[in-house]
């Protein structure tokens, strides 16, 4: 591929040799004649000044870059990263059913559907065109899966659940799993019935072992182009809006309703019925109280969580503790030494 024709894919500006064949993409510091790499900040570009990469990108203000060819675009990180998806795509199992999987004959595959080992496929499933089902998946029965959608080895997909288009699930990632729904009396907890289900929209990724629960009676929702990273763990009746991202260990208790482009940090753990409003920011390893509204605007931290400036108040009033602590006693001892006999 040329770089004239990887900058009209990106819809970039194109300065230098239009023609230069670019094979792979590369980290600026090892980065090869036939390679493209980005380059960000003062210090990026003067390494890509010394470097003898192929093709660079860079942001559409950057300086000039005399004799070399460059690609000017908003964002060079995510343009690399649509780059890296043009000149290294995954390794694609072709199309086809391997002879150990098990297929319900009310199953409908689309064309193009790959179909690993030891694969079970339940009644009155609809798999889209193009999408990959890797060894040892399950698939329940009444399942929807889109187009152009992979799911790793041992995933596990529940009955009813619904999947939107070009959705990632990681391998032992499950989805539809019982809600953890109990009511206590004397005779002991009585499990609630977990009658609803698990909708994911388009442009989903969930990673490794996480895990998202049905509803109790309606739907769990993640939105489009949502992000969960490995371990995340998503209650019954959890509605998680488009956009949003979520790092690794986190937990959401029931009913939490996460708003769009909400970023929340590793670690986290949420109470039940927690709102966590658009474009919110809450800090790894944050705790929240079951209830809690998070405002957008200033990131929260800490247990319970806080304003970021309240929290860091709070971690600098600790720090002076010992030093406080050591005047009262002080202080103390010089009240007993002028107490009158």
């Amino acid at each position: 591929m040329t770089a004239g024709e990887i900058a009209e894919l990106l819809g970039g500006r194109l300065e230098g040799d239009p023609g230069r064949e670019i094979s792979q993409a590369s980290d600026l510091r090892s980065a090869q004649s036939d390679q493209i790499a980005f380059a960000t900040g003062d210090e990026a570009l003067r390494m890509a000044a010394q470097s003898v990469v192929g093709c660079l990108l860079v942001a559409e203000n950057a300086p000039a870059l005399n004799g070399r060819t460059v690609i000017r675009v908003p964002k060079p990180r995510k343009a690399f990263a649509r780059v890296l998806q043009i000149l290294h795509p995954p390794d694609r199992p072709p199309p086809g059913v391997h002879s150990t999987a098990v297929i319900a004959e009310s199953a409908v595959l689309d064309e193009g559907v790959s179909i690993g080992p030891h694969v079970t496929i339940a009644d009155a499933v609809r798999i889209g065109e193009d999408t990959v089902i890797e060894a040892g998946v399950s698939i329940g029965r009444g399942v929807t899966i889109g187009s152009r959608c992979w799911l790793y080895p041992r995933v596990v997909v529940y009955h009813g659940v619904e999947i939107g288009d070009r959705v990632i699930l990681h391998a032992g990632c499950v989805l539809g799993a019982d809600g953890f729904g109990y009511e206590l009396d004397s005779s002991g907890h009585e499990k609630f019935p977990q009658l609803g289900s698990v909708r994911i929209g388009n442009d989903v990724e969930i990673g490794s072992n996480s895990c998202v629960d049905r509803a109790a009676l309606a739907m769990t929702e993640i939105g489009d182009g949502s992000k969960l990273d490995n371990m995340v763990h998503v209650a019954h009746n959890c509605i998680i809006g488009k956009h949003v991202v979520i790092a690794a260990q986190t937990g959401l208790s029931g009913g939490c309703i996460i708003g769009d482009n909400a970023l929340i940090g590793g670690q986290v753990g949420m109470g039940d019925k927690v709102r966590v409003e658009a474009g919110a920011i809450l800090g790894s390893g944050c705790g929240v109280l079951p209830h809690k509204v998070v405002p957008a605007g200033e990131p929260y931290w800490g247990t319970p969580a806080r304003p970021l400036r309240e929290y860091l108040k709070g971690l600098a009033a600790l720090r002076r503790l010992p030093k406080v602590l050591r005047e009262l006693r002080e202080l103390q001892a010089h009240a007993k030494d002028d107490t009158p006999e």
